[in-house]
């Protein structure tokens, strides 16, 4: 899979997510990196995506005038991963979700339930 089909798997999760989550979704961007940053990743683990903002559960009456929150999905530690293309579009799907999810302020066992995790 190429970066621009990458791209595209990524906006097609987008597209099939639930009305009740895109009525949800505030000041976000999501965008495709080949890697992440140092800064994003110090630790060097070869993060899939990264959420960088404030939550929905965090917001409070003073939240205005805030750059927009950022979803990174990382296409090279994907690609690495060695899988199938099938395997390779859940994975994708599970990294926007999850990343989804932080932004939403959705925690771990909500996710499950959801069948997002």
């Amino acid at each position: 899979m190429n970066m621009e089909e990458f791209e595209a798997e990524v906006d097609a999760v987008l597209a099939s997510l639930p009305p009740w989550v895109n009525a949800q979704i505030d000041n976000l961007i999501v965008v495709v990196e080949p890697r992440p940053s140092r800064k994003q990743d110090p630790t060097g683990k070869e993060l899939l995506g990264l959420y960088e903002g404030v939550s929905l559960a965090e917001r409070g009456i003073d939240y205005f005038a805030f750059t927009p929150d950022q979803i990174t999905v990382f296409y090279r530690p994907h690609m690495e991963l060695g899988l199938s293309d099938e395997d390779l579009r859940t994975e994708i799907r599970t990294t926007v979700l999850h990343e989804l999810a932080h932004h939403l302020g959705i925690d771990d066992d909500r996710l499950l339930e959801l069948g997002w995790g």
